[in-house]
């Protein structure tokens, strides 16, 4: 603690209370935790760069997949009190915390050399202060994703991923991860949660068939939230040639929908198959309607009775890329874009996919086919990037599958011809993969098109069908 001498900013804390639960609803801990109120910061003064990155989840699949396909042990950890383990390199003032002033010293306040919860640079500091000490003990921070870390030695390959204070590890060398954990405590304080079990909200299960990621618990307690524990289900998340538009009755209570929209898009973490129908609702968060509130629940009802699908990780015998591209042209009657979807296997693995619209319209279903294209072709550069850095083969070149026979010729040739020379240059991004030899485009028939599941509604039966392509399945009994 320091005298009060007229600082420029000093700013407040308090106490939060908060109950952790395990996997199964029963409560693990309870916590205390002191948190400074850093919105009472100031730029330039006792902040500057805040931002941290966090794993990113398709990375998390690509190596879970890389994991399972290898037959490697993936552990998990957890740094207790991460934040506080940042050193600050900004001068911050506190007050003395309620409950705990210095009756000797009550006008001192309390100069920061450390982060804590609350303060805008924790994060980052936090993070620097981890990724200081990886980098001395030899691991490499990959430049596909900046919070994945690689080691390799002589005996093993050790890969690390951070997301804040949760941390999953997998190698090749069981007993170097059991050293590595151990000298990792030493640096930092925290608690070895043993074998992946449950991870940032999301259930793991492993057997001898792979793995299986799931949300159950987080499904219930959505569906308590919303008061639709009761509700009955429904066989999809959205009827066939449903068409939502602005127009309607606007609903008594946006902040409710968007609270449900951002709930389910954390979901489409492991349940692909709601992707479409949440993508779809988010376009509207805005001015939400009666109808919208309608399309919401209907997700939620289908949840209701696919409560224990989860997303299966199987063994694969290689580790081919195989991207699946589809697009709905004009779809929307509110201004005519197009929806786009993809999907991107690892073998015989789901390890990333995307429904979104289309930023501009298309004059043509091949357009909006060839643009969704395009796209597949950034994600899969990106995840043969990430392979190349963990130095892991890869047998054939990506697949790329697309049901429209005119968007596969137009990626092919090279020659603008009429109807697309209004088409944006990075557009022509998957013309020079596959003039490079980097990519194949393949025809797919649109009966076996599986990101058709991703760009607009379907029948029980098709999106049943598609459901299990995508390895969406039910959750064996642990």
């Amino acid at each position: 603690m320091v005298p009060f001498q007229g600082q420029n900013n000093i700013i407040d804390s308090k106490w939060v209370l908060k109950t952790k639960y395990k996997a199964d609803g029963s409560i693990e801990r309870r916590k205390a935790r002191l948190v400074a109120k850093g919105f009472l910061q100031t730029a330039g003064l006792d902040y500057d760069e805040t931002f941290s990155p966090v794993i990113k989840s398709n990375t998390v699949r690509i190596i879970l997949s890389i994991a399972v396909h290898l037959n490697w042990e993936v552990r998990q950890l957890d740094i207790n009190n991460a934040f506080l383990n940042g050193n600050l390199k900004e001068t911050v003032f506190m007050h003395q915390p309620e409950g705990y002033i210095d009756l000797t010293r009550p006008h001192h306040i309390c100069k920061l050399t450390k982060a804590i919860y609350g303060l805008k640079q924790a994060p980052r500091a936090r993070f620097d202060r981890l990724k200081d000490t990886l980098l001395e003990w030899g691991f490499q921070n990959t430049k596909s994703d900046s919070s994945l870390f690689v080691l390799r030695g002589t005996d093993h390959i050790t890969l690390l991923l951070i997301y804040v204070d949760d941390i999953i590890v997998t190698g090749s060398n069981k007993k170097f991860l059991e050293t590595f954990i151990t000298q990792l405590n030493i640096a930092f304080s925290l608690k070895d949660l043993g074998h992946l079990h449950y991870f940032l909200g999301v259930e793991v299960h492993k057997d001898t068939s792979g793995m299986y990621l799931k949300q159950t618990k987080y499904i219930k307690d959505l569906l308590k939230k919303f008061n639709m524990e009761k509700a009955s289900s429904c066989p999809t998340p959205m009827v066939t040639g449903k068409q939502f538009t602005v127009e309607g009755e606007p609903m008594a209570n946006p902040t409710l929908y968007r609270q449900a929209i951002g709930a389910l898009q954390y979901l489409t973490n492991t349940r692909p198959d709601i992707a479409f129908s949440v993508n779809k609702l988010s376009q509207y968060m805005s001015c939400p309607t009666t109808d919208h509130w309608q399309g919401i629940k209907r997700i939620l009802r289908y949840l209701h009775g696919t409560t224990n699908l989860c997303l299966h990780i199987k063994p694969s015998t290689d580790l081919d890329i195989a991207g699946f591209s589809d697009a709905d042209w004009a779809t929307s009657k509110d201004d005519r874009k197009s929806m786009a979807g993809q999907c991107v296997f690892l073998g015989e693995t789901l390890i990333s996919w995307a429904s979104r619209k289309q930023r501009v319209v298309s004059r043509s279903n091949t357009e909006s086919e060839y643009r969704s294209l395009a796209d597949l072709a950034a994600e899969v550069a990106w995840i043969r990037l990430l392979l190349a850095e963990l130095k892991l083969p890869m047998p054939r070149k990506p697949i790329l599958w697309c049901d429209n026979l005119r968007a596969k010729a137009l990626a092919s040739n090279p020659v603008m011809h009429a109807r697309s020379k209004h088409i944006e240059i990075d557009v022509h991004y998957i013309r020079d993969q596959v003039l490079q030899n980097q990519v194949t485009i393949a025809y797919v028939p649109t009966t076996d098109q599986i990101a058709d599941c991703l760009t607009k509604p379907l029948s029980h039966t098709r999106f049943n069908i598609l459901r299990d392509k995508l390895g969406v399945i039910m959750s064996p009994s642990v």
